[in-house]
């Protein structure tokens, strides 16, 4: 790991990724989880999980990443969708505001949805298949009984 680095940590067994941006001196500036951004000495920021650097292939000088980071200390308007700590990093190394993580969970959230839709739509159309047996046999049981044949239930 070097200065202005990109690092990555597991948080929650996994099921999340925390984000910050080392600064060569055995710190990590990253948002507390809905908190502010502040600077850690890296175990505090690792707890103790193995921590990846992730690579950019549009990244910044190392200057223009570690001014970034340093210029937003203290920074304490933490959006879970919307400006979280991966915002923060990505945003650090490439000057792009965008998290992977809230897109994978929006994607999800899009599929459910699509999901959901197509599951009520499938219910509807058999809703409709049944009511419309249903009105059938109505039409052809007041047919029987115009006739003077009453349809045995």
């Amino acid at each position: 790991m070097a200065a202005a680095d990109h690092l990555e940590v597991p948080r929650r067994h996994g099921l999340f990724m925390h984000h910050g941006i080392d600064l060569g001196d055995g710190t990590v500036v990253h948002y507390l989880e809905g908190k502010q951004i502040l600077r850690s000495p890296l175990a505090e920021f690792s707890l103790g999980e193995p921590v990846k650097v992730v690579a950019h292939s549009d990244a910044n000088p190392m200057g223009v990443t570690l001014r970034r980071a340093m210029r937003r200390l203290g920074e304490e308007r933490y959006n879970l969708m919307l400006n979280n700590c991966e915002h923060f990093a990505v945003w650090c190394k490439t000057g792009q505001h965008r998290s992977s993580q809230v897109d994978r969970a929006l994607g999800f959230g899009q599929m459910l949805l699509e999901q959901g839709l197509n599951i009520k739509q499938e219910l509807s159309e058999q809703t409709f298949a049944t009511q419309l047996e249903a009105v059938e046999k109505l039409r052809s049981h007041l047919q029987e009984l115009l006739k003077g044949k009453p349809k045995p239930e």
